[in-house]
């Protein structure tokens, strides 16, 4: 498969992004989200931002970024002369333009990527456009940044039509109908608007509550996230989260506490009038919204200079099965809820570590998480049981000669395969919610899906915020089914 992507911004309004109050940086943005990650490796930003919850804060969270990127900024922003905030109510308040940028993407054969929020998985051409304002008064802030996209989405070859029947009912056990991923959204251009990365917010530093559609990241991988990332478009949620590093004693801490609604994508899988043994292969799902709670703690050790452990954990339930409980509502109590009331959510955790070397211009980090309800002891003696892992690492090597030039070298492994096939079919299926870990379509952690494996590899040099670099992975879709089958035929 041929596939091109294009990612297409207006650089020259990035520095819009400035040092505006309760503002965000989107997850994703091309170039800048990035770059302050190097800029953090090589010694110039903030080595207590962990950047495992995502999107970043402007202002305090990210006031020292070095000259270099600034001085990029500020010259590219210039050309334009599009570096305006205008004071209000004396002050008090501020207004902002935001960036306007498109993203821009190319599948010849077969829908490929994630980590492209609002686009979808679709053959063909398809763009995605942005663009909005920021305001401010005292601790209220309110953040619009709406997305509008669309999509060609041209037939093409799906799971084969010509498969025995009992493959196709393999496949829709441990697939179809315990996921919903959609294969391909509409049969016709596709296009719709969407509240994008917008929000509102109360702010007392370091602590920010708020209405929010914006996506979120959480852990320390580049390439894939086990519980959060941008595969799905960004879903309403309510959120409590420090909007920068809080120092104590022992060290500096992060957190983020979401509420949210993940809705179905009302698209049905392919063949589902194909029968199997008497059966329709088929089985609807419950046509009802999602609950989802969930909490994201970063921990930085003030005795190990540059690391970062934390843990996340999420929790979602179908909306008329919501009770009374505290524990229904607050993924926090649910150690403390009685044992037959968790039968109705599915649940997925994570422990993740991140290690910066600003000295070596390196870091390492990993995660590690498991889905449903174990209990400790079952983790410790078998912890590839319903378990997901990532790795990666990267390392900057400067080039002598020139200050703002250097190679960068990175590596990232995510193993969502299944070392023993699991009753509820693998990572982010499940026979109790059966839309699976997913929102309107889209998976909401790694894109690479169920039973799948991904190991990328990027060699890039770079020169200040521009690069140029070659990128290769080897991408292992849906081995769970594969190997599930190949005990059965």
């Amino acid at each position: 498969m041929l596939r091109q992507g294009l990612l297409i911004l207006i650089s020259c309004l990035l520095h819009s992004f400035g040092l505006v109050y309760a503002q965000t940086i989107p997850v994703g943005i091309p170039v800048l989200e990035d770059a302050y990650r190097r800029e953090q490796l090589q010694g110039k930003n903030d080595s207590l931002i962990s950047f495992t919850i995502r999107p970043l804060f402007t202002g305090r969270a990210l006031n020292r970024y070095s000259d270099s990127l600034n001085d990029t900024l500020s010259r590219s922003e210039s050309l334009l002369k599009f570096n305006s905030t205008y004071r209000l109510a004396g002050g008090k308040g501020t207004f902002r333009l935001l960036p306007f940028n498109t993203q821009l993407q190319v599948n010849s054969e077969l829908p490929y990527d994630w980590n492209d929020g609002a686009m979808i998985p679709a053959k063909g051409f398809q763009s995605q456009y942005s663009f909005g304002a920021f305001a401010s008064y005292g601790p209220l802030s309110l953040q619009l940044k709406p997305e509008y996209m669309r999509a060609e989405s041209p037939e093409f070859e799906g799971f084969p039509a010509e498969q025995f029947d009992v493959v196709w009912a393999g496949y829709y056990d441990s697939y179809f109908n315990v996921t919903d991923i959609t294969e391909r959204y509409n049969e016709s251009p596709y296009s719709k608007l969407f509240w994008g990365q917008s929000s509102i917010r109360l702010t007392f530093d370091p602590v920010s509550i708020g209405l929010s559609n914006e996506n979120l990241w959480w852990g320390p991988g580049r390439r894939s996230s086990l519980l959060m990332s941008n595969t799905a478009r960004g879903f309403k949620h309510i959120t409590l989260n420090t909007s920068r590093p809080v120092q104590t004693n022992i060290g500096s801490f992060e957190t983020q506490i979401i509420a949210g609604r993940l809705e179905n994508s009302g698209v049905l899988p392919p063949e589902v009038n194909r029968v199997y043994d008497g059966k329709t292969l088929y089985r609807p799902k419950r046509d009802d919204w999602r609950y989802l709670s969930g909490f994201v703690f970063t921990y930085q050790p003030k005795w190990i200079k540059g690391l970062f452990i934390g843990t996340s954990r999420v929790s979602q339930m179908y909306n008329q099965d919501a009770g009374t409980s505290p524990a229904d509502f607050i993924t926090l109590l649910s150690p403390f809820e009685k044992k037959d009331a968790i039968l109705k959510r599915d649940r997925y955790s994570t422990l993740f570590f991140r290690w910066i070397m600003p000295e070596a211009g390196a870091e390492v980090y990993g995660e590690y998480g498991h889905q449903g309800f174990r209990k400790i002891k079952d983790i410790l003696f078998n912890p590839e049981a319903n378990a997901a892992f990532l790795f990666g690492l990267r390392k900057i090597i400067p080039l002598t000669k020139h200050d703002d030039q250097y190679i960068q070298t990175s590596l990232e492994l995510t193993q969502l395969q299944q070392t023993s096939i699991p009753v509820e079919g693998g990572w982010y299926t499940s026979s109790l919610i059966r839309q699976g870990y997913t929102h309107s379509g889209q998976l909401l952690g790694a894109g690479i899906g169920p039973g799948s494996n991904l190991q990328s590899l990027d060699i890039s040099w770079y020169k200040g915020i521009k690069h140029i670099g070659l990128q290769f992975e080897r991408y292992m879709h849906n081995n769970d089914f594969y190997y599930q089958m190949s005990r059965k035929t």
